[in-house]
């Protein structure tokens, strides 16, 4: 490839195909790069940072960055139930988000509760049970007809294994 010189966008550029990376201008880079760290490194120590305990009902949703209007933001994922013991431990958490980048990095946190999904073992059952959809479940329960009732079920035992 041959090196381009005097162009307008940077010193010696190389003619061809580029990567994404080098034909954004550097103040865009430096603020992506910023962001994308901050969080991938949060996602991958966040057993690390938050403890056994809070790791397994918590999660980091999204980050935002500093700016001139809002502060640098933490958000976070709770099961419902188990936020007072996180509000109670914010303060640890920020300490050691921002002892692991060395900076001030996060300034403040907000949390975001969810509800977690119960299976209970007897509607799995019953699901196995009834394998025909809800829908065509109560046309079968309306067939007076036991016989064809009973070959219908059937049939639709016969469906859903295949």
């Amino acid at each position: 490839m041959q090196y381009k010189k005097y162009t307008k966008q940077r010193i010696g550029s190389i003619q061809g195909l580029r990567s994404l990376k080098d034909t954004l201008p550097k103040n865009i880079k430096k603020v992506i790069s910023n962001r994308g760290h901050i969080y991938s490194e949060t996602l991958s120590n966040w057993k690390l940072i938050a403890g056994e305990s809070l790791f397994k009902v918590c999660y980091p949703k999204s980050f935002r960055n500093s700016n001139k209007f809002v502060v640098s933001t933490l958000l976070i994922a709770v099961k419902r139930g188990h936020e007072v013991n996180l509000e109670y431990s914010k303060r640890e958490l920020m300490n050691k988000m921002n002892n692991l980048f060395g900076k001030t990095v996060v300034e403040k946190i907000k949390f975001i509760s969810f509800e977690e999904e119960q299976n209970d073992l007897r509607d799995t059952e019953s699901i196995k049970q009834n394998v025909t959809n809800n829908k065509y479940q109560k046309k079968i329960e309306n067939v007076k007809n036991e016989k064809i009732k009973k070959s219908l079920q059937e049939l639709t035992k016969v469906f859903k294994e295949k």
